[in-house]
C-alpha cells in the first residue's frame, strides 16, 4: 500500500521526542500528527480503490448517502448536511455525478425552491462496484482487528462529539 520505502524509523515519534526536549509536553502533538498522518493514508488507499470507478471519495459519500435513502433521493440541502459539506461544494459533487450519470436532479414535488439529487440505476451499480474496491483494502483501515476498530472509531467519536460534531 505505501507509494515509497518505508522510512527506517518513525518520524513522528522522533519528532515528539524533540518537541518534548525543546517546547515541552509532546503528547498531543504527536496525537494530532499521526491522526493526520493516518487520514492522508486512508484517503491514499481509497482513492486509489476508487480511481478506476472514476469516483473520488467526496463523490462515493454522495452515492452511498442516497442509497441509503429510503427513495433514493435526498434534496441538496439535506445531502450537505449529512455530508457537512458547504454548498458549493454539494453543488460540484452532484454536478460531477450527474455529468456521469450516476445522478439526476429532479424539481422537488412540494418546495419550489429545493431541487431532490436521485441516484440512477447506473449510479446504483457504480456504486456496488465500488464498494467492493474499496471494503476488499479495507478501506484502507491496515493493522486493526474489530476490537481495535470498534476502539478508534469510540476515541474518534468522543473527539467528534466533545467538539460539537454531532449531538
Amino acid at each position: 500500500m505505501a507509494a515509497r520505502d518505508p522510512l527506517p524509523f518513525d518520524p513522528i515519534d522522533r519528532a515528539a521526542k524533540l518537541w518534548a526536549e525543546r517546547i515541552g509536553p509532546s503528547d498531543t502533538m504527536a496525537a494530532v500528527t499521526s491522526v493526520m498522518r493516518v487520514q492522508q493514508i486512508l484517503l491514499s488507499a481509497v482513492d486509489a480503490a476508487l480511481k478506476p470507478h472514476n469516483l473520488t471519495f467526496a463523490r462515493y459519500e454522495a452515492l452511498v448517502l442516497l442509497s441509503f435513502s429510503r427513495a433514493k433521493r435526498l434534496p441538496m440541502r439535506v445531502m450537505g448536511e449529512r455530508l457537512q459539506l458547504h454548498p458549493t461544494s454539494v453543488t460540484n459533487i452532484v454536478d460531477r455525478l450527474q455529468a456521469d450519470g450516476l445522478v439526476r436532479r429532479t424539481p422537488h414535488p412540494t418546495d419550489r425552491r429545493a431541487t431532490l439529487v436521485e441516484i440512477t440505476p447506473e449510479g446504483l451499480e457504480r456504486l456496488e462496484h465500488a464498494t467492493k474496491s474499496v471494503t476488499a483494502v479495507d478501506f484502507g483501515l491496515v493493522g486493526l482487528d474489530a476490537e481495535g476498530k470498534a476502539s478508534l472509531f469510540d476515541l474518534l467519536g468522543r473527539i467528534r462529539a466533545a467538539s460539537g460534531d454531532f449531538r
